[in-house]
């Protein structure tokens, strides 16, 4: 099979075995994939990745225990947990302290012809979701992952710093509930997408002072956080979307005057995104910006670097 790997800073395509199946996992085909954010920064040297990347997935059940996923077009959560330690008992397998992660942590990622992932990670993609809406299922659940964590009521003005992929989809999913969101970005083309779906937008050159009491961080950048502390009112709550590879500096000294809270946030259950997806609220078409063959790996990569671009879709 063929399968896109990056080491060094570089991607390419290479021909390697088809793994081997073994208890408890499903063998998966690849349908679609799509590279996020995240993926850019392994190849800039986040975690020390090498190896395939890919997390973001619609695949189809080659092989299984349970016949009955065999032939299933498919999602997955990414984490796979120990299944015995405190946080696994508790439900948290997401933070289980010896998890894989596929694509990013000690797991070979989707962005293959062939790949394994545990049967409990599997979600069955509902019939009216097309595939290259089900792409969008992990970081539709990261969005939504928001509202398990902040009880943000509806009605509420929020602030969406950021009109990156994850930036339009968070703002996307807060407006579905109910939270009277203004975007922040730098793109009016992008951000005419959020106003498609309802949400206010502003351009970020000129942020308010202390205005919001929850901010949603999610440029991409290491200057997002200190523009996020600056716009939320005292006692206010920061969440932080942005993966950045190196140190992100922060002057502290603000957010403790203002008794501000930070709450880190990355990964979501995917049944609420599944949800929210077979609902039709979110506008997709339009972040799909280029589209790719599996084979055609390294141009997608380069593709996904350039300036304006949203998702870009591999497929097998």
């Amino acid at each position: 099979m063929i399968a896109a790997h990056i080491a060094g800073g570089e991607v390419t395509v290479k021909r390697k075995s088809a793994p081997r199946r073994r208890p408890g996992y499903a063998l998966l085909r690849l349908v679609c994939g799509g590279i996020c954010n995240t993926d850019i920064e392994l190849l800039r040297g986040y975690y020390g990745f090498s190896g395939t990347p890919g997390h973001e997935f619609v695949a189809e059940v080659m092989e299984a225990d349970d016949a009955r996923w065999v032939g299933r077009r498919v999602v997955g959560e990414i984490n796979l947990a120990c299944g015995r330690c405190d946080w696994c008992r508790k439900g948290l397998q997401r933070h289980c302290p010896t998890r894989t992660v596929l694509g990013i942590v000690r797991q070979a990622g989707a962005f293959a012809e062939l790949f394994l992932l545990p049967e409990e990670n599997l979600r069955t993609v509902p019939a009216a979701v097309k595939t290259e809406h089900a792409v969008f299922t992990e970081p539709v659940a990261a969005a939504c992952e928001i509202l398990e964590q902040v009880r943000i009521p509806k009605d509420a003005p929020v602030a969406v710093l950021g009109d990156g992929k994850l930036g339009l989809l968070i703002a996307q999913v807060l407006a579905a509930h109910g939270a009277r969101v203004r975007l922040y970005g730098k793109h009016q083309e992008k951000m005419a997408i959020a106003e498609g779906a309802g949400v206010e937008t502003a351009f970020s050159n000129k942020l308010p002072r202390a205005a919001y009491d929850y901010t949603v961080e999610a440029t991409g950048s290491s200057a997002g956080l200190s523009a996020a502390v600056a716009m939320t009112r005292p006692r206010g709550t920061i969440v932080m979307k942005s993966t950045v590879h190196g140190a992100v500096a922060l002057d502290a000294a603000p957010v403790i005057v203002n008794e501000i809270t930070l709450v880190g946030s990355r990964c979501g259950r995917f049944e609420p995104a599944l949800k929210l997806l077979r609902s039709g609220k979110l506008r997709l078409d339009e972040m799909i910006t280029d589209q790719f063959t599996l084979q055609e790996a390294p141009r997608a990569f380069a593709r996904a670097q350039e300036p304006g671009v949203l998702k870009v879709l591999l497929w097998r």
